[in-house]
């Protein structure tokens, strides 16, 4: 149709010509996108404008063009029926909007855009879909519009196309009236989904003017909108929507205001609900967008609070809650405005909620949080919800309390993380970014660590850790000494599927050495380690590292889930904040008193005790030894419950928490109730300054909790030390001991299980392994092929050992010197710098970290250090073993292999690889070693032969049958992991518990914060009622809050906010939401009472003219600061110098250093030490870590060391006289960094206490206000300049300016650029530059040659000036008197007294000639050789002075040649030997063949005792590591003896159940021809045709049989014809064979003898043989019970020996102790038993000595040397009780007895022994004859020994035993009143036994008896008669009769 006007009707595509509806569509097709309905609304400006056709029409014609008015005579907008507004008029204060139309065709939407990410569901777009449809109306609903308007409908066309207006622009609707009330009927996720998805609501609230009725509507529905719990990113893109709109910034500020000025009552009505919407309105805009919502949220506040008043005072009731609301709102655009201020509010990251605000809607609680990030936080991005710390009021209850602070405590550590993910997932598809190669790039929160892989567990106290293997190649510039990478109890999260499944671990064990390789040691969550079990050594994982300490948080997190809102400590000032502070509920007891007298001043009268409540009663400053403000102090703490002291710097708050501290426990009685004081402080170094002060008063009690203390005084009260103490457990509940017991005894099974596992894996990351040990991780091709090596360039492999087959596959044997080509040259490093050693030591900033978070030593390493040798020694042998190269040998393995053997030269030389070729070929191997990548099982497939790959598919190959053989390894290991873990953790636990048994027993308890955190358990078990917080203001507050029990009563804190705050990982959080402000900073803001310390005793006036005003308001300085001495050698106490040197950006983390300000410190420092001052005076700090490496390079040790070298974050706390601050920040961007806080800028500037020097950039700093003043007041006393003014000492008027360090030169000396020109004693000027220091030249040593003249010959002195002249020494030729020798002697010297050195002429008498010199006198020591006859009777060369004395003992060297009784020669001495009494054992080498095959390494014995070689025997599926001796454990894995015929269903160690198999193999070898092999067994690697004469060579026959089979065996690699070994193995059942073919051991290689081990076809005959040998070994080693018993028995036969427990002390404790070993074998223990019986018997040979032989008489007939001998050959390492030894042991003791006996007869009756003297030398002479002791001697001995019986009875009485018994009975004396006279004769004394008269002796008249107890001289008790060794009378008959040593038994 023709259009006229241009307009013709929409024609599209397949467009309808259907009837039309009454709205113009077509029914059954889609409206044309031109079309509209009442609930869009065009713009107010819109008029008629056309729709062009969409859908499928064409679009291109024009729709017809009408103008009619459709709402004649219909009432205006205001008189419309609204439900959700009562009432309206035209003339409200809303502006009239003009242009609104009724439009019916809602079927076209158009979403809101939305980022890809943020798209919510498929469900979400249906349901707006749904509730779209469900909000159309019809045009009865149809809202009047004002005036005419012009409409465009476009005809036909149903499709999809938009419409346009008549200008080509996209046509725009907003919401309609109509929706958005039909909406408010909707829930409020449905409306948050709508609104989010449209456009129309952006078109609506982008107008310039709305109705005030559409105003209150949109707020309305937003709130609803708002209310939604679950659709929280809609809700976040809603509320984007609105505070970027004109709405929020313009209409609804300017409907505030109007709402004044309304006064239509029903419009008023609704204010108090609409105020109410819009307070809600913003407070959720504000905190979700708090950053970008500030500026328009504060105008609308400000606006509200007026609008809020003038409608309450003209009478509209406004809502109750609506000044709180208001107040909340106000309240966070107050703190957001002041963050914002100070730059710091940067982002929109959180959503904000305000102190008193619940969480949001479906926002989860806090206690069901996770504390680890949950996989929604890294792949979601949502905002977390967080309140803000508060700082001017209280909270509003306990739990919002405990949720503030865990939420931001966990998104401190969770943050960093989460955002490192993240940025890794957004570009994880790129393999660079920003041109950045990923390994490359440098993440903001995270360190990431790539191709990270679990490689073995590892066993540690705490449970399994992981040895992780990660790339350490783009890590090459890493320090780790000094990087905070990899700290221990760091955070790692390792992921392998971009962080869809992770798993969580913190760093168990940090070693440099280690992380310089890719080695670090994990430790897994509980979580994580159910997961660890699908793990394969193949999985590669990225490790992300947060350098959060994440012990520390999850303990406090896991507290504050855990703490009860009802027992919050002191809620009613930590929650509530109220200022009026009770004091502590045991003081209010009635009649309570302190004795302060243990706090008075030295000097001071004590006073008596008082009342501390009572002001009047406390005595003054002057008593007390305290200022003002520190007795104030005092006060505070002992009568307020919650006490707050702040401590400037240098006002001594340690000193009066320690008065405190000894304040309290010398009234312990009044509060302790049992429990102890609780001591809490944030470093190691602070809590050992607190607790050595606690010492100086409290000797005993403390108990100090952490494993990093350098205090020796505190050493024995670590809590380690305690529970370590020899008597700990004995004092512990029967219940502990007995379950530490069980648990450790299971750890411990549990744990050598596993060390034997992992010690395998640990030797496939040393080295190459050898092909043995991965033969069941190849293919049998790539094993023959392997086997098979060819002959490499015409050259054979020859020698006596043929290396291994994969070292020379890989080319690290000795083909790898033939393919040097390949191999990459190693450039030398050359270290330009000084060494380690030559440095100044400086605590590195990762030790310092570390040592702070680790609580227990035992958490971080074993203290057993000789069980971790011998752990260590087994992984060498091992891997000595395993290994074909091992890279931890300094050379590779074969060469030290060739040396050990003892090879040959000419061996050693075939073809030796030179040294630095070696190195080449190790540098390959650990290059490839440290890749990963591995051939794939396809290519391993289509390989045939491995020789035909190249070097490096090889390498790669081999790395794949590495990886089966770890995955493998692994899979074992796993069940032993996991009994290890259970019992470690039960045991951790169970030492918990006796941790808590030592601190009960404490007085005091100090610990760290992070040991608080670990301990919290503890804590609140223990429930301390006084705690002292030292450092508070540097602890986190939730820190201190679950530090706390609910019964604490009384808590101290003591600190300085303006100093060091607690640290914060996330920067935002510490500033934006304030957690790094403390509970005491927190609680000092909201005025709670405190005490400030006013008097400063540290700092010179001139330096605390730095804090004060600018940090402190006041600061008094003590009179003791005024009398510091000036610095010397500089003009001025305190300069500042002033830079413009840029830093350096350290490469490795965030840190950076300042090489021109290095230099200058480090100058400077040098000029101070010329200065005369001590290293220790002075001290460098720095305010960046990566300045004291800088440092540390340019100190060599002997110049620098003492002096103190301090990251200023580490030095709190600490003063010395002179600090050197160096600030580092210098840059362009003006950036200073650390150095714009004000608490570290006083830390820093409060060190020194005589003098301070900084050098810095002053200009740049000058832009921070604080450093502003500073440098202000600086300049106003001339402290600041480009240069420091150097003041020579010596030369005041010399002077320099320094401002670099080359300046510093001009004072070489610490002077002046003057000579020193001091005259020196000796004449001499003194040689150096001028100098401060030894001004009076005390010291120096002058260099130059002296002058002086020494003798009248005008001989001039030869040494240094400074040396000691002495006498001339000028050498003269003289003429000595006494012979006429001429000789050079000195000048000085007298030629009498010189000694001629001629040699001398004379002979010496013994007739050799004089070898001494002329002058000398002659020797007196002839050592001419001269043969010398021995006692023994040999003769022997000695020196002449030796035979010619008789008094040497001479030793003869002769060589025994005694045949033993085993045999073979005896290998000792004459003298070694004894004269061939005691022989020396055996050393002839047996060299039989034990039952194990191997043959005897031990001594000749009587029986062979267990194999000690390491055990051969394995099975396909492991080897055992035990020695050979020892029993075996049988292999319980099925047995893999399988073909396609018959199949083994035994296991691996058991007799097989099935037959070989007979069938001829039909495998095809690598050469191409047929296998000649059976079915079932591995194929031989030769071939009939290809090795036709080795195949065909006759053994057993059948050889060259063309059928023949043929068996390979393992262990020897021989080739044996099948049917003659099957008879071979079979001869030991047949009753025929050979006696040694039925003997019990394994069968042999018929060529080599070879024992046959490891054969799948005869299995059966080996593991027969096996179990016989088992049987044997049991046999030898005995069975374990009987053993035990056996052992059992001897042990307390031992303790029945008495002889041996007096005698002989020391062997008795050895043997008791031996008797307590474990496992001894049956010939130990007769070995034992034979020691045992032995020193028995000599030490009742002892026993007889101590009771009859007095000392002269020993050392005249020396029976002691005798039985030492005897002693010394029993305790040889050699004694092993062969027939030989226990034949001369016996002969020995037989002679010794009869001495013995001899002896005792001989001091019986010594009257006796001399009138029949002859026979006893006769006896005595045959006794002590050093010939052996014949049987022929015996008898002759007994025969003697019966003749004296009568003449010389053993009593020595001259009558029998039996006669002296009778005298005895017939007397009736008691013991002790029988003596003797001075021959011998016996008389008794009656009585008391005492002498009281004197007599004569009826038989030789000798005097007896005495006076006063007193018996005459030569009378003695008679022992012989009774046995008494006291007179009865004497006190020590009492003890001396009876056994001391036995009373104990």
């Amino acid at each position: 149709m023709f259009n006229p006007r241009g307009g013709g009707q929409q024609r599209g595509r397949g467009g309808s010509s259907g009837p039309q509806r009454r709205d113009g569509s077509v029914p059954g097709h889609q409206q044309a996108s031109g079309s509209t309905n009442s609930q869009w609304e065009r713009q107010p400006d819109e008029k008629a404008q056309g729709a062009r056709g969409g859908g499928r029409g064409d679009g291109r014609g024009r729709g017809e063009r009408r103008e009619e008015n459709k709402q004649q005579g219909k009432p205006s907008w205001n008189s419309v029926h609204r439900p959700m507004i009562r009432g309206g008029h035209s003339r409200g204060f809303g502006r009239p909007v003009y242009g609104f139309m009724q439009q019916n065709l809602p079927n076209y939407f158009l979403p809101a855009p939305l980022h890809p990410s943020n798209r919510p569901e498929n469900t979400g777009h249906q349901q707006t879909s749904r509730s779209m449809t469900d909000l159309r109306v019809g045009p009865q609903g149809e809202e009047p519009q004002r005036g005419r308007v012009e409409t465009q409908r476009g005809r036909g066309g149903n499709g999809r196309g938009r419409g346009r207006g008549r200008d080509g622009t996209p046509e725009t609707r907003k919401l309609g009236y109509k929706m958005l009330e039909g909406l408010l009927e909707r829930e409020a996720s449905e409306v948050a989904i709508t609104l989010s998805s449209s456009t129309g609501l952006k078109n609506l609230l982008d107008d310039s003017t709305m109705r005030s009725d559409l105003v209150q509507l949109v707020c309305q529905v937003l709130c609803k909108a708002f209310g939604s719990r679950i659709d929280r990113k809609i809700v976040l893109h809603l509320a984007g929507t609105v505070k970027d709109s004109p709405f929020f910034r313009n209409i609804l500020p300017y409907h505030v205001t109007g709402m004044m000025s309304d006064y239509v009552q029903a419009r008023r009505e609704q204010y108090p609900q609409h105020l109410s919407n819009i307070i809600s309105l913003l407070s959720e805009v504000l905190n979700m967008f708090p950053q970008s919502s500030i500026q328009s949220v504060s105008m609308l506040v400000a606006l509200l609070k007026p609008t809020v008043n003038q409608l309450r005072a003209s009478g509209v009731d406004i809502l109750p809650s609506t000044d709180e609301d208001l107040e909340r709102v106000q309240g966070l655009v107050a703190h957001l405005q002041e963050k914002s201020r100070e730059g710091t509010l940067r982002s929109d990251n959180y959503s904000f909620l305000a102190a008193d605000e619940d969480a949001p809607p479906g926002e989860v609680d806090f206690r069901t949080m996770s504390i680890y990030p949950t996989l929604e936080e890294f792949h979601l991005d949502q905002k977390p919800f967080l309140r803000p710390n508060i700082m001017s009021q209280s909270f509003q209850n306990a739990r919002i309390y405990l949720d503030t602070h865990f939420r931001l405590l966990r998104e401190d550590f969770v943050r960093p993380l989460r955002e490192g993910v993240k940025e890794i997932l957004r570009n994880q598809h790129s393999e660079t970014v920003d041109g950045i190669p990923m390994k490359k790039r440098r993440f903001n929160d995270i360190r990431v660590y790539f191709d990270t892989r679990l490689v073995l567990p590892l066993c540690t106290p705490t449970g399994i850790a992981y040895k992780v293997q990660f790339d350490p190649r783009p890590l090459q510039f890493v320090r780790w000494e000094n990087s905070k990478r990899l700290i221990y109890g760091s955070l790692v999260c390792l992921s392998m599927d971009n962080f869809e499944t992770f798993l969580f671990a913190t760093v168990a064990d940090r070693d440099p050495t280690l992380l310089r390789k890719g080695q670090v040691h994990l430790c897994f969550s509980s979580e994580s380690r159910a997961t660890l079990a699908r793990i394969q050594p193949s999985d590669s994982f990225l490790m992300v590292e947060t350098t959060a300490y994440f012990e520390a948080y999850r303990y406090v997190l896991e507290g504050l889930q855990e703490q009860d809102e009802n027992d919050v400590p002191f809620q009613r000032y930590i929650v509530d904040c109220n200022t009026d502070v009770d004091p502590p509920a045991y003081l209010r007891v009635e009649g309570r008193s302190y004795d302060l007298s243990g706090i008075m001043a030295e000097g001071q009268e004590k006073i008596p005790p008082f009342n501390p409540l009572t002001p009047h009663a406390w005595p003054d400053e002057k008593k007390v030894g305290l200022d003002e403000s520190q007795l104030q102090a005092l006060k505070l703490a002992l009568t307020n419950e919650v006490a707050i002291i702040q401590g400037p710097p240098g006002t001594g708050k340690t000193h009066v928490g320690l008065k405190i501290a000894q304040a309290l426990l010398n009234n312990h009685e009044a509060w302790s109730n049992g429990s102890p004081m609780l001591v809490v402080c944030y470093t190691n170094h602070a809590l050992d300054q607190f607790l050595e002060g606690i010492h100086g008063f409290l000797k005993m009690g403390i108990v100090r909790v952490g494993g990093r203390s350098n205090s020796e005084t505190l050493k024995p009260f670590g809590l380690r030390e305690l529970t370590r103490a020899s008597n700990f457990r004995k004092n512990l509940p029967q219940h502990l001991r007995r379950a530490h017991h069980e648990i450790y005894t299971q750890m411990e099974a549990a744990e050598e299980l596993l060390k034997r596992q992992s010690a395998q894996l640990e030797c496939s990351l040393r080295g190459v392994l050898r092909e043995d040990f991965l033969e069941r991780y190849m293919s049998p091709q790539h094993w023959d092929s392997l086997c098979l090596q060819p002959v490499m360039d015409g050259f054979e492999s020859v020698g006596k050992k043929k290396p291994s087959m994969i070292a020379e596959w890989l080319g690290i044997g000795f083909s790898g010197f033939l393919q040097g080509p390949q191999l990459t040259e190693m450039a030398d490093e050359d270290e330009a710098e000084l060494n380690d050693e030559e440095l100044i030591e400086i605590d590195e900033e990762a030790d310092l970290i570390q040592a702070e978070r680790i609580v227990v030593d035992a958490e971080h390493r074993d203290n057993n250090w000789k069980k971790l040798k011998q752990d260590q020694k087994n992984i060498d042998d091992m891997a000595e073993l395993m290994l074909a190269m091992n890279l931890n040998d300094p050379e590779p393995q074969q060469a030290a292999k060739n040396q050990r053997h003892g090879q040959s030269h000419a061996d050693q030389e075939e073809w030796q690889i030179q040294g630095h070729q070696k190195k080449k070929i190790k540098q390959m191997a650990k290059k490839e070693l440290t890749k990963t990548s591995a051939m794939s099982e396809h290519q391993e497939r289509q390989t045939m032969d491995v020789w035909r790959l190249s070097l490096k598919d090889r390498w790669r190959l081999y790395r794949l049958w590495v990886l089966r053989y770890r995955t493998d390894l692994r899979t074992k290991a796993l069940t032993s992991e996991q009994v290890y873990q259970d019992a470690a953790e039960r045991l951790n636990e169970i030492r918990r518990r006796e941790d808590l048994c030592v601190l009960r027993q404490a007085r005091v308890v100090g610990m760290t914060t992070t040991g608080a955190a670990k301990y919290r358990q503890a804590l609140q078990e223990l429930q301390p009622r006084l705690v002292i917080v030292e450092e508070a203001a540097e602890v986190l507050e939730a820190h201190t809050i679950t530090t706390l029990s609910k019964a604490c009563q009384h808590l101290i804190l003591i600190g300085d906010h303006q100093q060091l705050r607690p640290s914060a990982t996330v920067y935002e959080l510490a500033k934006n939401f304030n957690l790094e402000v403390s509970m005491f900073e927190r609680l000092v803001r909201v005025n709670f009472p405190f005490v400030r310390l006013n008097y400063q005793h540290r700092m010179r006036p001139s330096i605390a003219r730095l804090l004060t005003p600018h940090i402190y308001e006041t600061l008094e300085n003590h009179p003791s600061v005024l009398e510091y001495d000036n610095v010397k050698g500089l003009l001025t106490n305190l300069f500042f110098v002033d830079h413009s040197q840029f830093e350096e950006e350290i490469k490795d983390g965030r840190s950076h250093q300042n090489p021109h300000e290095a230099q200058f410190v480090v100058a400077l420092c040098r000029y101070l030490l010329l200065q005369d001052y001590k290293p220790s005076q002075i001290t460098i700090l720095t305010t960046y870590t990566g300045q004291l490496h800088c440092l540390r390079k340019l100190m060599p040790s002997p110049n620098f060391s003492g002096v103190k070298v301090h990251v200023v974050d580490k030095y709190q706390g600490e003063e010395n006289d002179i600090i050197i601050l160096s600030l580092v920040r210098s840059n362009l961007q003006r950036r200073v960094g650390f150095l714009n806080i004000s608490n570290r800028v006083c830390v820093a500037l409060s060190r020194a206490k005589m003098g301070l020097y900084c050098i810095g950039n002053m200009d740049m700093l000058s832009s921070v206000t604080l450093w502003s003043n500073i440098i202000h007041t600086l300049r106003e006393h001339g402290q600041v300049g480009r240069a420091l003014t150097l003041s020579c000492q010596n030369h005041p008027d010399k002077q320099i300016l320094a401002s670099c360090s080359d300046d510093f030169r001009g004072a070489p000396e610490g002077g002046c650029n003057q000579p020193c020109q001091f005259r020196l004693d000796c004449g001499h000027v003194c040689t150096r530059m001028c100098h401060p220091y030894d001004v009076e030249h005390k010291e120096y040593k002058c260099m130059k040659y002296c002058q002086k003249v020494l003798c009248d010959l005008k001989h001039k002195c030869t040494r240094l000036c400074y040396e000691e002249c002495g006498e001339c020494q000028v050498p003269l030729d003289k003429i000595i008197p006494s012979c006429q020798h001429s000789q050079r002697v000195p000048c000085h010297l007298d030629p009498a007294k010189f000694v001629c050195q001629e040699p001398c002429q004379k002979t010496l008498p013994c007739g050799h000639p004089c070898k001494a010199a002329c002058g000398e006198s002659c020797t007196a020591q002839c050592k001419v050789t001269v043969q010398m006859q021995l006692k023994c009777g040999h003769v022997q060369e000695e020196p002449c002075f030796i035979s010619s004395d008789p008094k040497r003992n001479t030793y003869c060297r002769t060589k025994c040649g005694t045949t033993l009784e085993c045999g073979h020669p005896c290998p000792g001495t004459c003298h070694g030997c004894c004269q061939g009494r005691l022989h020396k054992a055996c050393n002839h080498k047996c060299q039989q063949t034990l039952v194990c095959s191997h043959q005897c390494r031990e001594p000749c014995v009587r029986d062979c005792p267990p194999c000690s070689v390491r055990c051969k025997n394995r099975c396909v599926h492991s080897a055992c590591m035990k020695t050979c001796g020892q029993p075996c454990a049988p292999c319980n894995e099925p047995c893999e003896w399988q073909c396609p015929h018959h199949s083994c269903t035994k296991l691996c160690h058991e007799p097989c159940d099935r037959p070989p198999c007979s069938v001829p193999c039909n495998n095809t070898l690598p050469c191409g021809h047929r296998c000649i092999g059976l079915c079932g067994d591995p194929c031989p690697n030769k071939c009939r045709i290809c090795h036709k004469d080795e195949v065909t060579e006759i053994f057993f026959g059948n050889e060259d049989d063309p059928d023949a089979c043929f068996i390979q065996l393992d262990d020897c690699k021989h080739l044996f014809e099948a049917t003659g070994m099957d008879q071979y193995m079979n001869l030991d059942e047949d009753q025929d064979a050979e006696l040694d073919q039925r003997a019990i051991r394994l069968k042999d290689c018929p060529r080599c003898r070879t024992p046959i081990r490891r054969n799948l076809r005869y299995g059966t005959h080996i593991n027969r043989s096996l179990a016989a040998i088992e049987m044997v070994k049991e046999k030898i080693n005995g069975v374990s019970d009987v053993v035990k018993q056996q052992q059992e028995a001897l042990r307390l036969q031992l303790l029945g020996k008495k002889n041996l427990r007096i005698h002989l002390g020391p062997e008795f404790l050895h043997l008791k102790d031996k008797f307590k070993t474990k496992d001894l074998s049956r010939q130990q223990l007769w070995h034992l038993e034979n020691l045992m019986t032995y020193l028995e018997s000599v030490g009742k040979l002892k026993a007889m000595q101590a009771a009859y032989m007095t000392p002269l008489l020993d050392k005249l007939q020396p029976f002691s040397s005798k039985i030492e001998e005897v002693l010394e050959f029993l305790l040889r390492p050699t004694q092993r009780f062969s027939d030989q030894q226990i034949a001369d042991l016996d002969r020995e003791l037989k002679r010794l007895s009869y001495l013995a006996e001899l002896n005792v007869r001989c001091g019986m009756s010594p009257a006796k022994s001399i009138i029949y003297g002859t026979e006893v030398q006769k006896l005595r002479e045959i006794l002590e004859d050093t010939l052996p002791f014949s049987e022929g001697l015996e008898r002759r001995v007994k025969q003697m020994f019966t003749d004296l019986d009568t003449k010389l009875p053993r009593s020595g009485l001259g009558i029998t035993d039996e006669e002296r018994v009778m005298i005895l009975k017939a007397i009736g004396l008691n013991k002790g009143h029988w003596y003797k006279c001075p021959n011998g004769h016996v008389y008794a004394i009656g009585d008391c036994g005492g002498a009281m008269q004197q007599s004569k002796c009826p038989e030789c008249h000798a005097a007896i008896g005495g006076t006063n107890h007193n018996l005459i001289q030569g009378n003695a008790v008679a022992t012989e008669m009774d046995g008494a060794q006291h007179a009865a009378w004497s006190d020590a008959a009492n003890l001396a009769n009876f056994d001391l040593q036995n009373i104990e038994d």
